[in-house]
């Protein structure tokens, strides 16, 4: 039985829109962020971003990694891995390395596998 270990995270790292807190604009983010409120705009992160349950977001989501269970009106620019949750709801555009969808998520829209490179040129490395 191999143990799998899991990167330690500070939690003062990781930026976060709490549930009832609805954000207009842009958010840019060397660290992690987390989504359980309303967003209406782009969210930009050189790392990972988790959008929850009750999330509901207006626009696009450009960074490294995404879990995705909330609702979206927009596209993702993933340089490596989506994973859409069951929960979830997409009407938008996926612009992504690796996908990963489980039974019951729901998305509507066009899917493009894209390279780290192609990544880059698509959105002039704003999230490096």
């Amino acid at each position: 039985m191999t143990s799998r270990t899991e990167p330690e995270v500070n939690v003062n790292e990781v930026s976060r829109v709490s549930a009832g807190t609805t954000i207009k604009g842009e958010i840019y983010s060397p660290s992690d962020i987390r989504i359980d409120g309303s967003f209406e705009g782009r969210i930009y992160s050189r790392c990972k971003v988790v959008v929850g349950e009750k999330a509901v977001i207006t626009g696009d989501i450009i960074c490294s990694n995404v879990d995705f269970w909330g609702k979206i009106k927009g596209d993702f620019y993933v340089k490596d891995t989506l994973s859409l949750k069951g929960t979830c709801t997409v009407e938008g555009d996926l612009h992504i390395r690796r996908l990963q969808v489980e039974l019951d998520a729901k998305f509507n829209g066009n899917c493009r596998m894209i390279t780290p490179e192609e990544f880059d040129t698509l959105t002039g490395k704003v999230a490096e």
